[in-house]
């Protein structure tokens, strides 16, 4: 039999397109605060938003008469025809959003429109209204959102962590703060500050705010000609190829104000950086398009995220014109005839040979991964072969294969020399080996630090001088969750203030090794991880430590401190491949070599 659903079962129903988690409540209120002219906003989270969410701030205010209005599904005062869908110039328009989350929690606000004498509280339960009073209030809105899907225990089991909440309700305060530098922005969580911006409207200090000083100093800004009269303006910062991520994530798009996700403009910005980039890594990008509203169509999902474009060829075309633009023009290694880029990882024509680099002239100083070449030599070659394993009690670390049969087995071999500053050439009884230094060394290091994590007992090396690293708000929040998993790494960090981190002992074999960027290589790979398993994030956590440790390509190696590392490799139990899977070494049989010279 079909038949209408009663209205609050719909309501429900509805909500779930607008309010799937704590942060769409953050997004929806927030936005309405920005709508509202505001120029200071607070947001107060309890229980990763499960409890309470509490977003104040000193806008217009709503009029009384008005109030409950607001509350009622499709009740909007952004528009007022069909027509003005077709040139929307405000975050929200829906009329959607209150109805919403108001249908699904308790909601209670206290509003107070700039000229009125007196404020309005109003409490919701469910989207009904229970109370209503006249009461003194400043200027503006507070709305506090609490008990979020209590009435949908359903929806509930969809959540995830207390963290993992935090975290995305950060990924949003800290993008429209960096989008709304002239609005102070306030956030925090169990009633500690995590994240405030001054209102200045310097996007610069915005930054700042989010990534920190080190970051900042890697970003390029992309400003388009004051007599540039092109409908798409593109504006903001992207970083310089020495600084990337494994991921998408740090590429954050707004069109006329509005976040969005746009796959096709994604692209845009990684192609920008075609060939200055390793393959597998990313920018971080923070791109404003400004276009006429009419040129773009808003209204395509409930949570406003998405938008078409009138002319989508155009929009690609204008965002990697300008970011490579801007590369092309401040990038060190670009296309200098003759001249290695150490952003390309390819040689260019007549490199070979001579110049100032001494007997490492011709060599390029390779870049795997993003990671630059260190500049001294720091190996503990007295390494100790890795521990047997205790067989109870073990934390769930990623496993090793098990002990490769003798064919397996590296032979004895006699080095040679060194080729490229990254390529050790050795000599065995089974004909000639390549053996890439930086794979091999983080195999070593692998299975002994495997051997330690078995144990409970990675050694760790206390610092002279606590390192400060900077992190993002979401960052923190990976710092606090997998506090744990640090500590075990040998990792002693403490907080330093909003954002901030001291490392005051790292692992011991990391060395000389900038211990702010060790940490910071951690949480990236963590954000970045695709899994919630435990043992895989310690894999992973593990693979980044020996990873920012091991010997870099680039590095001139002293005979004996090569002859350390193959006998160290003939040890290991898998010397075949590094830690990530890719090969320490190539093996050129005497056979094939004689054909190659062709004595066969």
């Amino acid at each position: 039999m079909i038949h209408v659903l009663p209205d609050q079962l719909a309501s429900q129903i509805a909500a779930g397109e607008v309010v799937e988690r704590p942060s769409s409540v953050v997004k929806e209120l927030v936005e309405n605060s920005i709508d509202a002219g505001a120029t200071a906003i607070t947001i107060d989270i309890r229980g990763g938003g499960r409890q309470l969410i509490q977003v104040a701030d000193n806008g217009s205010g709503i009029d009384a008469a008005e109030i409950e209005t607001a509350f009622l599904r499709h009740a909007t005062s952004k528009l007022s025809t069909a027509d003005d869908l077709h040139a929307i110039r405000t975050l929200g328009f829906r009329g959607e959003a209150l109805a919403a989350i108001a249908a699904v929690s308790q909601v209670t606000v206290v509003s107070r429109a700039r000229d009125a004498a007196t404020g309005t509280r109003l409490v919701l339960d469910g989207g009904q209204v229970m109370t209503r009073e006249t009461v003194g209030a400043p200027a503006g809105t507070v709305i506090a959102v609490e008990n979020l899907f209590y009435n949908v225990p359903a929806r509930l089991k969809f959540l995830k962590s207390i963290t993992t909440e935090k975290r995305l309700i950060d990924e949003f305060v800290t993008r429209y703060a960096l989008a709304y530098p002239a609005i102070r922005f306030r956030l925090t969580h169990d009633n500690r500050i995590t994240f405030q911006t001054t209102g200045n409207g310097q996007t610069a200090d915005v930054l700042l705010a989010v990534y920190g000083p080190e970051t900042v100093r890697q970003l390029i800004a992309v400003q388009p000609e004051e007599r540039d009269e092109r409908p798409v303006r593109v504006r903001g910062y992207v970083s310089d190829p020495a600084l990337n991520w494994g991921n998408r994530n740090h590429i954050q798009l707004f069109v006329n104000g509005r976040a969005v996700r746009d796959n096709r403009l994604t692209f845009a910005v990684v192609q920008a950086y075609h060939t200055l980039l390793p393959v597998g890594r990313y920018p971080l990008g923070l791109l404003f398009l400004d276009l006429p509203p009419e040129d773009v169509d808003v209204n395509v999902h409930p949570a406003k995220v998405e938008v078409r474009f009138r002319d989508e060829g155009a929009m690609f075309s204008a965002v990697q014109r300008e970011v490579r633009a801007v590369l092309l023009g401040t990038t060190p290694g670009r296309a200098a005839s003759g001249q290695w880029s150490v952003f390309s990882n390819q040689w260019s024509v007549g490199q070979w040979g001579g110049g100032a680099g001494g007997d490492r002239a011709g060599f390029a100083a390779r870049d795997d991964e993003g990671e630059r070449p260190a500049a001294q030599l720091d190996i503990p070659w007295q390494l100790r072969p890795p521990a047997p394993e205790t067989g109870e009690g073990e934390l769930s670390a990623p496993t090793v294969a098990p002990p490769a049969a003798a064919e397996t087995r590296l032979p004895i071999m006699r080095v040679v020399g060194q080729v490229g500053a990254a390529y050790i050439i050795a000599e065995g009884p089974e004909g000639l080996y390549l053996i890439d230094q930086h794979a091999a060394h983080e195999r070593i290091l692998y299975e002994q630090l495997l051997a330690q994590w078995r144990q409970r007992h990675v050694a760790s090396q206390g610092l002279v001088a606590p390192a400060t690293v900077y992190l993002s708000p979401s960052q923190a929040d990976l710092v606090e969750e997998h506090a744990a998993l640090l500590v075990g790494l040998g990792f002693d960090v403490e907080p330093f203030g909003p954002g901030a981190f001291q490392v005051r002992a790292v692992p011991a074999l990391l060395g000389r090794s900038d211990p702010a960027a060790a940490l910071s290589a951690v949480v990236a790979d963590l954000e970045s991880a695709a899994t919630p398993l435990q043992a895989q994030l310690e894999a992973l956590a593990l693979r980044r430590v020996c990873k920012s440790a091991a010997v870099k390509a680039g590095q001139t190696l002293s005979r004996e401190e090569m002859e350390a590392l193959i006998a160290q490799l003939e040890r290991c139990e898998t010397p075949h491949t590094c830690p990530h899977g890719r090969p320490t070494l190539i093996h050129l049989s005497a056979a094939a070599l004689a054909r190659q010279f062709g004595r066969t």
